[in-house]
């Protein structure tokens, strides 16, 4: 069962933007994550929930996509997430652990997988523009930005032969391509 979340768990750039995530399903995914290991117990990661049409769009105006398709500007209007997690640290208790961040948001997402819902966790942020659109006091720092809503496209795995691209792809029907490489190219010994 959970081999199969994370293989659906796929970094989804389109969605049915008009299919809306509520806050209380946000709440329940950001529950997961709190129930999550921190180091040292600090839990320095907080969030800032948005499911508003009018704070999406700000949101999105601040968010890279795909950097792997350089000629693709992102997710075109009514393909857009229909919510996002905000993923922040407090500098008011000293993060532990950075693993924190990367446990909390992979928690988030397999929890959306399971609902049936996909997203995109994105690190490339205009973090300066971001903290004034959400209005953050200076001791919250962006880390990391989940785009969440019902996945509207397909995502495959593709296994690469050794020393072959890792680059993800689009084919001609817009299907997206992950390349992973094989089990016995990551184990040593």
């Amino acid at each position: 069962m959970l081999k199969e979340l994370v293989r659906k768990n796929r970094s989804y750039r389109r969605f049915y933007e008009d299919v809306p995530v509520s806050r209380e399903v946000l709440l329940e995914l950001v529950d997961h994550a709190r129930l999550s290991p921190s180091g040292a117990n600090r839990q320095a990661i907080k969030y800032v929930l948005a499911s508003d049409k009018a704070l999406n769009e700000r949101i999105f105006a601040t968010l890279g996509w795909a950097a792997y398709l350089p000629d693709w500007p992102g997710p075109a209007p009514g393909e857009r997430p229909a919510a996002y997690i905000v993923m922040v640290e407090d500098k008011t208790i000293n993060l532990a652990a950075v693993a924190d961040i990367g446990i909390a948001a992979q928690t988030i997402m397999l929890a959306a997988v399971e609902r049936g819902l996909g997203g995109c966790m994105i690190a490339n942020i205009q973090r300066k523009a971001l903290k004034e659109v959400l209005a953050l006091p200076d001791h919250l720092e962006i880390v990391l930005v989940l785009a969440l809503g019902r996945p509207k496209e397909e995502v495959v795995i593709d296994e690469i032969a050794p020393g072959g691209d890792i680059k993800y792809w689009r084919d001609e029907r817009q299907v997206h391509h992950v390349p992973k490489r094989k089990l016995a190219e990551i184990v040593i010994g």
